[in-house]
C-alpha cells in the first residue's frame, strides 16, 4: 500500500515502540513526530512546554506533521494530542491510513510511570490525569482512526504484527 502509516493514541500506548518494529517490518523509514521537534528546537518536549506553553507546542506538531506528510511514505508515531488539531487530522487521513493503539488506563500509568517527563501528567496523579485525557480525546481518535489495535498485554512485536498483517490486507 502507499502513502504513510500513521500510529495515534494516548501516552504510553506505544506509539514509537511499535512504529519502530512495523517500520522494519514494512522496509519504510521510522518517523516520530515527538523526536522531530526536538531536533528541530534542540531541547526536550518537557522544556518546550515549559517555555512556550501548549499552544505553541501545538503549533510545532502541526508543523511536525506537515514536515512529515511531505517525507517519503513511511511509519509514523505522532504525539498524544496530534488529534486535537483537525488539520493534523486531515492530512494524516489525505496522506494515508491512521491506526489507533488503544489500553486501559491502568496500562497506560505502567507504561509512562509517574510521568515526571510527560508535562501533562507532571501536576497531578498519573492515573487520575490519564483517564481524563482519554476522556477528552477518545472521540476524536476515533473518528481520526482507520483501524484500532488494543494493545493490552502484548508486546510492541505482537501489536507490529497486527497492523502488518491489517497493512498488507487493505
Amino acid at each position: 500500500m502507499d502513502g504513510h502509516l500513521w500510529l495515534i493514541g494516548m501516552m504510553g500506548a506505544g506509539k514509537s515502540s511499535v512504529a519502530r518494529r512495523l517500520a522494519e517490518r514494512l522496509g519504510r523509514p521510522y518517523l516520530d513526530l515527538d523526536e522531530d521537534i526536538v531536533a528541530q528546537m534542540g531541547c526536550s518536549i518537557a522544556d518546550l512546554w515549559d517555555e512556550y506553553g501548549e499552544s505553541a507546542f501545538r503549533q510545532m506538531e502541526s508543523a511536525a506533521v506537515a514536515r512529515a506528510v511531505a517525507a517519503p511514505p513511511s511509519v509514523i508515531a505522532t504525539g498524544g494530542g496530534v488529534v486535537l488539531d483537525a488539520a493534523n487530522v486531515t492530512a494524516m487521513r489525505a496522506s494515508g491510513k491512521v491506526v489507533w493503539l488503544t489500553g486501559r488506563v491502568e496500562s497506560l500509568v505502567r507504561r509512562v510511570g509517574a510521568g515526571a517527563t510527560r508535562p501533562l501528567l507532571a501536576e497531578q496523579d498519573a492515573t487520575q490525569r490519564l483517564a481524563e485525557i482519554l476522556v477528552e480525546r477518545a472521540d476524536r481518535y476515533e473518528a481520526a482512526a482507520d483501524h484500532r489495535v488494543d494493545t493490552d498485554d502484548l508486546t510492541a512485536g505482537e501489536v507490529a504484527g497486527r497492523i502488518e498483517a491489517w497493512w498488507n490486507e487493505s
